[in-house]
């Protein structure tokens, strides 16, 4: 059996698309899925299984579709790949430093690194710091300075805004552990 993190998209954000954890929990139960957990109230929902990446977001998103009346946009990696994603985080990622606010984008399939980057360009240096690997993007940027950077923007209010899930590193880290 395999640690799994459903990343569920657009929750609960500014008291739009209201998701309740303690539901979202028994209903992730309810699909036989094992020793689940959410973590904050922001979509963050770990659990163990015997299926599939694929199989799994299936029946997420069907069980979403069925409860809920907006689409929510699932992401599910194995707990594994998540570790594997922090090891090779870049240097300047992920640090203590409270002046800077360090993200990890989620590209949600079939959306490629490519296709994020012609959409939002380059992070405006000196402000912001993107680098890709495999199928996320560590971003961070200067916490007083966040409304002069390119991403910001951008990511809430672009084609691809919709195909991503964004976690900051801290939540990222917690998720890995539990």
């Amino acid at each position: 059996m395999k640690r799994y993190g459903a990343l569920l998209r657009g929750i609960n954000i500014s008291g739009k698309n209201k998701v309740v954890m303690a539901e979202l929990k028994k209903e992730i139960e309810s699909l036989m899925f094992e020793n689940v957990k959410t973590y904050l109230n922001s979509g963050n929902v770990i659990f163990s299984s015997r299926e599939n990446i694929e199989k799994i977001t299936k029946q997420i998103e069907e069980m979403l579709k069925k409860n809920y009346d907006f689409k929510i946009p699932v992401f599910v990696l194995e707990q594994e790949k998540l570790k594997d994603i922090l090891e090779h985080a870049p240097i300047w990622w992920g640090s203590d430093d409270k002046m800077i606010y360090d993200n990890l984008i989620f590209m949600i399939p079939p959306i490629t690194f490519k296709e994020v980057f012609e959409e939002i360009g380059e992070a405006k240096e000196g402000l912001e710091k993107i680098q890709n690997y495999k199928d996320v993007i560590f971003w961070s940027f200067s916490r007083k300075d966040y409304q002069k950077t390119n991403w910001w923007p951008k990511t809430a209010n672009t084609n691809v805004s919709k195909k991503i899930t964004i976690r900051t590193a801290n939540t990222i880290r917690k998720i890995v552990k539990i």
